[in-house]
């Protein structure tokens, strides 16, 4: 029990410690934050049992937010962007929401897909508004009034994603145990008797949509801040898929592993596409058959079957662990 407790935490230090000890990664650990925040967005309506093939509508509508504050601003204010990204991107999946809640599965997902691809090819068609494919250029915003060197805003920009994702991770881990992230479960198990108990299904996953599109909002967000720039790409179906196989690396039942399968993804894309960039989508695809097929859990799954044979003698049922280990 308290080496499952202490392996989480000895995990997120070494996440912390690395720019330290190896300044390069900096730059690719808070793109690997940033996605994670919108993964984690996927796995709320995992929760209900729904996948969304067009989330990044919502990552591209903040990170364009944001690019266009800073446009309006001089350079725009971070937590503004944020505030401000997160706001628009809500308030976009209110509206998506009233419509692609009516269905459920593969007719929820393509619909999803096809808001995001509308959005896209009105990015790439209004060049005056949007830039069209060169995208919008973000420069760097002050913080809090105060304008900071690149250095010690790359810096400081971590280390905000971090505790962003630490407090986004608990937020949404607790929204998911409240009465209507239950709720959002049934829908999945048994929508029917949610529905004889005068809740409304299209109510509750509404919710859970909204707050799956903010999550990726503030994503998009700190990646258009991280790279300097947002393109049309940020509202690609490719995107989309990206989030979702990121959702079944980590574990798509598990807050922790929209984070580790972000982290894990990101560490080895880059390393395959600097040593087999001819290769490193195969690479990628090898690694998630790997995982679909011997641990369908994904590597949180892995996580909590090592720890209950490690630990099953003497201590905690396995569900018990596994809540703990989320």
């Amino acid at each position: 029990m308290a080496l499952r407790k202490i392996i989480p935490v000895l995990l997120v230090a070494l996440v912390a410690a690395l720019p330290l000890l190896a300044p390069f990664t900096q730059v690719m650990l808070t793109l690997a934050l940033a996605k994670g925040l919108a993964v984690l967005g996927i796995i709320v309506l995992l929760h209900a049992g729904q996948v969304s093939f067009g989330h990044a509508l919502f990552f591209a509508v903040a990170a364009y937010t944001a690019a266009f504050v800073g446009k309006s601003f001089a350079g725009g204010e971070l937590v503004a962007m944020m505030v401000a990204g997160t706001l628009v991107a809500a308030v976009t999946g209110l509206f998506v929401g009233l419509f692609v809640v009516r269905y459920r599965h593969i007719f929820f997902g393509m619909l999803n897909l096809a808001f995001s691809m509308i959005f896209f090819s009105f990015l790439e068609k209004f060049y005056h508004i949007t830039g069209g494919s060169d995208g919008l250029q973000v420069l760097r915003p002050s913080v809090l009034g105060i304008e900071m060197e690149r250095t010690g805003f790359e810096m400081l920009l971590f280390y905000g994603s971090l505790v962003i994702c630490l407090a986004a991770g608990w937020a949404t881990w607790a929204f998911l145990r409240s009465p209507i992230g239950n709720m959002m479960q049934t829908i999945k198990t048994n929508e029917i008797r949610l529905e004889y108990l005068g809740v409304s299904a299209r109510a509750t996953l509404l919710a859970g949509y909204v707050v799956s599109a903010a999550l990726c909002g503030l994503g998009g967000v700190l990646m258009a801040v991280a790279q300097g720039i947002v393109t049309p790409e940020y509202a690609w179906w490719i995107r989309s898929g990206e989030f979702v196989f990121i959702a079944i690396l980590g574990g798509a039942n598990s807050v922790a592993g929209a984070f580790v399968g972000s982290l894990v993804y990101e560490i080895v894309r880059t390393y395959a596409a600097a040593f087999a960039a001819d290769v490193w989508q195969m690479v990628l695809g090898v690694f998630l058959l790997a995982i679909i097929l011997f641990a369908s859990d994904g590597l949180v799954g892995m996580y909590n079957a090592l720890m209950d044979r490690l630990g099953g003698k003497g201590g905690m049922r396995t569900d018990d662990a596994r809540e703990a280990a989320e």
